[in-house]
């Protein structure tokens, strides 16, 4: 078996923790309570915990004169699917925080990139590299 990450999370509410992540970005349901629910997330394992504390997001991150917010988790796409992730987000006006763009262009870990809120405002990123050698140059 490959190795899967396991990413635990806080949530508003379930119900529109299942619209953003299987109906906006397709990912599969699976077990789920009346507080928590998982997901398949390009093949990882996400647990989202309903709670009434979730953290505001702290825009300290600066990566090539962006400023990015941390926390934030996300996903590392072929670049057809990053496209097409994109497309349903623009189709369900989802607003990015950071449009998709080029960063690094020319340089070592070229890649797109694109940050979005989910409905709890939990900041994701989705990113695309021209190969899997350019993920960690």
């Amino acid at each position: 078996m490959d190795t899967v990450f396991h990413f635990a999370f806080k949530v508003k509410d379930i119900e529109s923790t299942i619209l953003f992540y299987q109906d906006i970005l397709g990912c599969s349901l699976g077990r789920q309570t009346k507080d928590w629910v998982d997901f398949n997330f390009f093949g990882h394992q996400l647990s989202a915990h309903v709670s009434k504390d979730i953290s505001d997001l702290d825009y300290c991150g600066k990566v090539e004169n962006l400023k990015v917010p941390i926390p934030h988790f996300g996903c590392i796409l072929e670049k057809e699917e990053f496209k097409k992730i994109q497309e349903k987000m623009e189709s369900k006006d989802i607003t990015f925080l950071v449009k998709p763009q080029t960063r690094y262009k020319g340089k070592k870990g070229e890649q797109q990139t694109m940050f979005v809120l989910d409905y709890s405002n939990n900041a994701l990123e989705f990113k695309s590299f021209e190969s899997n050698a350019a993920i960690f140059e």
